[in-house]
Parts: structure tokens; C-alpha cells; sequence
């Protein structure tokens, strides 16, 4: 009894201290500084370094900033084009500070990433790969990213490599790997999809930033049009909006939820997801809900750029979701999409920066965080 109350205490600290991250960082729509990025010290310890820069790279990765500002006071002589170069140059001096440390180097890869400077994120990776061989995630990022920009024999090493490394997880991942090739082909439906389940099924509307002024922008418009039109056709369906990152005090759930029962849903048809900050956190906490109102079927509701990487990313959450619970739940998976594409045609093509985009989400979804212990 003594052992399960300091697990649960345990636990309570680390979702407080969740909360306290997400709130500085992510979801409290200011723009306040924190103290680190005006007043860098390098006469500090290592450890104290390390964290104001890892605290400027995310500061500048969920908010952007002052790019001037941080060229003339934290990267003197280093011209910064956006956010992302302050998050990368963050993690550049941290891993100079730490050479030895392959979270730093990770984090790096994972911001050149996005910011598509491939060759760069290869050579961090490799540098990781040099110092551990068998670094799980490193050797799987670097394998399939590679394969994606054409390097087949870097992919099929990796591949063996990860089995000697560790045989179940490796085949773990080329099944989720199979599923996300299948999950690309997909067809998109541009029409409400015929013969969905009249029980046990859930349409799942994917929320979409808002404006300062917490209005809905146009794009998360046209994916409550299409999501209503869905709960038009099949009335027994519940609908879960889903998206957090308030702006003046408004969830995009909150304003997606008012949206609906304006155009005559019920309202409780509506479960509010109001938590998520991505589509990863759209995927794990929507299915949550899913588990806990029993919904086996889900239609996911997005704009049709979206579509596939929230497929891959909710058809995740439910293994995990499955493989957590002990249970073999088979979670069926439909979509509706708002066309912002000139054609259908134009919209089922997948580019490779979309499979890097979609595989970089399964990576998070499936644990995997790309800034270890500061961001999934």
C-alpha cells in the first residue's frame, strides 16, 4: 500500500509539472519572455548553460520571437532567418557545451527536420550513431528518413541493424511502418462516406489554430462544414472537437463546440477535447475518449494537406491504446476531408516532405519524443 500511494504521489508531481511546462510554453497564448533569453550567463555550471538554452529553443519553438534580438544577444555574428534557426542554434551550442550528450544531438537532428535541411540532420545522426551504435531511435529515424530522400541501402541497414539491436521492437516498427504505407494510399472523401455504423461510432473534427482574437480562422470552418455534414447524415454519431491552445481565454474546442450547436447539434452530442497542442496530442487524448465512451468507429474530420498524418497518428494512439489496456480492440478508421487542394486528384498525391512530416508524427506518437524530456 505504501509502495502504490508514493507511485500515485509519483505520478502527481510529474502531471503537475507537465501542466507548469505546457502552461509557460504552449497554451497560455502571451508572448512574455522568459528570463533566460535576455540574460544568457556563460559564467554558470554546465547543467544551468545547457537548461537556458534548451529553455530558448522551446520558448522560440512554441512561440517564435524576437529573431533580432536573439542574433545581437544570444547568437552573436549567426544570421537567423526564423524561429527554427533560433531552436537549432540553441541546441548547436548546447551540444558544444555537451558533446557527449546524444539527447542534445537528437534534438538538433529533429529541428533540422523541420526545417528540411535533410543532409544536416543526417550528419547529426550519424554523429549520434558514431558515439552509440546502437542507439534504437537514432538508427530508425536516420533508416527511414533516408529511404524517403532515396537512400534504399541506408534504410535496409538500418532495418538490420535495429534487429540485432532488438528483434520485437524492430518488427514493432516495421509493422507500424507497413500500416503507415497502407494508411497513404487511402482514398480521401470529399463527400460524407456511405454506410458508416449507426452505433458505437464517433466523428472526430480536428481543431485548427486560432486567430489572436480567439475567432475561428477559415480553415477550421470548413472542417466543422464538412464534420457537420457528417452529423447531419448519422445522428446517433458523437462528436468529438478536438484542440487546445487557447487564444484571449477560447479553446479551439470551445469555439468549434459553439460553432455546432449554433448550426443545431446538441449539445450533448459534443465531447470537448480542449487539452491537445498538435496533432499528436489530437491523436493520444481523442483516444482516450474513444476508450472511455466505448467507440469503436471513428471518422476523422480535417483538411485534406492533414488527412494522412492524422490518420497514421490516431490509427497509433489506438494500437497503443490497445497494447497498454491488454486488449485487441479492432478501431475502424474512416475520413472526410475539407479540399484545399485544386482536385482530389492533386490531394491523394503524397510529396516526400508530407512522408517525412507523417513519419516524424508516428515516430511521436509511438513514444519516440523528438526533444527527449522537453517536447513529444
Amino acid at each position: 500500500m505504501k509502495l502504490l500511494k508514493k507511485r500515485v504521489c509519483f505520478a502527481l508531481v510529474v502531471f503537475l509539472c507537465s501542466l507548469t511546462f505546457t502552461t509557460a510554453y504552449a497554451t497560455n497564448g502571451t508572448t512574455q519572455e522568459p528570463p533566460s533569453i535576455s540574460s544568457l550567463k556563460h559564467d554558470e555550471a554546465t547543467s544551468y548553460r545547457i537548461k537556458q538554452l534548451e529553455d530558448i529553443a522551446m520558448y522560440y519553438y512554441w512561440h517564435g520571437g524576437d529573431i533580432k534580438k536573439a542574433e545581437s544577444e544570444i547568437f552573436k555574428g549567426i544570421t537567423l532567418k526564423g524561429k527554427f534557426d533560433v531552436v537549432e542554434n540553441a541546441f548547436i551550442q548546447a551540444a558544444l557545451i555537451d558533446p557527449y550528450s546524444t539527447d542534445l544531438k537528437f534534438s538538433l537532428a529533429s529541428t533540422q527536420i523541420i526545417q528540411k535541411k535533410y543532409p544536416e540532420a543526417f550528419q547529426t545522426y550519424k554523429q549520434i550513431l558514431n558515439l552509440d551504435p546502437n542507439h534504437f531511435n537514432a538508427n530508425l529515424l536516420y533508416g527511414v528518413y533516408s529511404r524517403i530522400n532515396g537512400d534504399e541501402r541506408t534504410y535496409n541497414r538500418s532495418i538490420s541493424k535495429l534487429k540485432r539491436i532488438d528483434s520485437k521492437r524492430a518488427t514493432e516498427y516495421l509493422e507500424k511502418i507497413n500500416r503507415t504505407e497502407e494508411t497513404m494510399k487511402e482514398k480521401l472523401n470529399v463527400d460524407v462516406p456511405a454506410n458508416l455504423p449507426a452505433k458505437d461510432h464517433a466523428i472526430v473534427i480536428l481543431g485548427y489554430a486560432l486567430a489572436e482574437t480567439g475567432a475561428m480562422q477559415p480553415t477550421l470552418i470548413e472542417r466543422l462544414k464538412a464534420g457537420l455534414a457528417i452529423a447531419k447524415q448519422y445522428p446517433n454519431s458523437k462528436i468529438i472537437v478536438s484542440g487546445g491552445v487557447p487564444k484571449q481565454g477560447i479553446t479551439e474546442a470551445d469555439a468549434m463546440s459553439k460553432w455546432l450547436i449554433e448550426q443545431g447539434i446538441p449539445k450533448e452530442r459534443i465531447i470537448l477535447e480542449s487539452n491537445s497542442t498538435d496533432t499528436v496530442e489530437n491523436g493520444l487524448f481523442s483516444t482516450a475518449i474513444l476508450e472511455k465512451e466505448n467507440l469503436k468507429d471513428v471518422t476523422i474530420v480535417t483538411s485534406a494537406s492533414h488527412i494522412r498524418r492524422a490518420l497514421t497518428v490516431f490509427k497509433e494512439a489506438s494500437e497503443f491504446y490497445n497494447k497498454m489496456l491488454g486488449k485487441k480492440t479492432k478501431r475502424n478508421f474512416t475520413n472526410m476531408v475539407y479540399l484545399d487542394y485544386p482536385s482530389v486528384a492533386e490531394a491523394q498525391k503524397v510529396t516526400n516532405d508530407e512522408k517525412i512530416v507523417i513519419y516524424r508524427d508516428l515516430f511521436r506518437t509511438s513514444g519516440i519524443w523528438q526533444y527527449p524530456g522537453l517536447q513529444r
